[in-house]
């Protein structure tokens, strides 16, 4: 059985240290550790040790380089959080225009249009929750509005309700046969449904990771996005190879892609590398990260002038 006790904030700094870690006054541990909890700090300090079951740290490891692991990773899931806001809201536009303008406003509810009807029962039922629950006008008036019609309210007001991860989903499960799922793809340089649905699911993983301030720094990561082989748009020469896939960088690469469509003046490469200036204790490896990655064609501004001289 479990038994461990819980520890003191003086407890919790008098084990650190026992264990090698060094804490100096200025470092102000204790605030920090009444803020932050022990255990959440702990993922940042793990790799510092030496010893795993023992907990025993590496000579010359610093609390001062755990906080600041931890502001690093804070700072990039806020950076994350912001580019991953304009690829959803781009996403759900274009899902909303192209499909009601091919179907109709209820699109989303047809589950002819699905492969997974027991998927889209998933979705739909998360949904009507979201709905449920809103306290958005437009929700509230239509329902007023239009009390005989038993239907969700249109795609344009039902899918503001809904998260990226369903996004996703609804995108994924399209039929293939629904010209929309295509168009989509194309307009953000994916060729076709083939390549964009795992892009989704990917951005979809790392948003929930943000959204529950889960560390991305030195994570591996589940989702296992296709790559074309040859991308319409300025892309990274020294691709990561399938075994790279659990590091944030292809993630982070991919991110850039949509970005540069969604958004072609974007400070997002300045930003990323600023992050690693301000915390040069931050190994770039631990996200995977590819030397000169500043300079590939994705990632630098003669890059990002490629994308909007296309788009002009």
């Amino acid at each position: 059985m479990f038994n461990k006790k819980a520890f003191t904030i003086q407890e919790q700094i008098a084990q650190l240290k026992s264990r090698g870690l060094i804490i100096n006054p200025e470092d102000e541990a204790e605030h920090y550790l009444s803020h932050i909890s022990y255990y959440r700090l702990g993922e940042y300090w793990y790799v510092m040790q030496e010893d795993k079951e023992k907990h025993v740290f590496k000579p010359n490891s610093k609390f001062a380089d755990v906080i600041a692991l931890y502001n690093f990773d804070r700072e990039l899931r806020i950076l994350l959080f912001d580019v991953i806001e304009k690829i959803e809201i781009s996403l759900r536009t274009k899902m909303i225009y192209h499909l009601s303008h091919e179907y109709d406003a209820w699109w989303f509810q047809n589950f002819e249009l699905f492969q997974d009807s027991r998927a889209l029962v998933k979705t739909l039922a998360n949904l009507e929750e979201e709905i449920g629950r809103t306290k958005d006008v437009t929700i509230k008036s239509h329902f007023k509005k239009h009390k005989d019609d038993l239907r969700f309210p249109p795609a344009w007001k039902s899918l503001e309700q809904t998260s990226f991860g369903a996004l996703s989903k609804l995108y994924g499960n399209l039929k293939n046969t629904a010209k929309s799922k295509d168009i989509i793809a194309k307009e953000y340089g994916a060729v076709n449904h083939t390549y964009l649905p795992s892009w989704l699911q990917s951005i979809s993983q790392i948003r929930n990771f943000c959204a529950h301030h889960s560390r991305l720094w030195n994570r591996n990561l589940p989702g296992k996005p296709k790559l074309l082989p040859n991308p319409p748009n300025s892309w990274i020469v020294n691709v990561p190879s399938q075994g790279q896939f659990q590091f944030l960088y292809i993630h982070l690469c991919l991110m850039k892609y949509m970005l540069n469509i969604v958004q072609p003046v974007n400070h997002f490469s300045e930003k990323l590398e600023e992050l690693f200036v301000k915390y040069p204790n931050v190994d770039p490896n631990a996200l995977g990260m590819k030397p000169n990655w500043q300079e590939e064609p994705l990632w630098s501004k003669s890059g990002d002038n490629k994308i909007n001289l296309k788009r002009r």
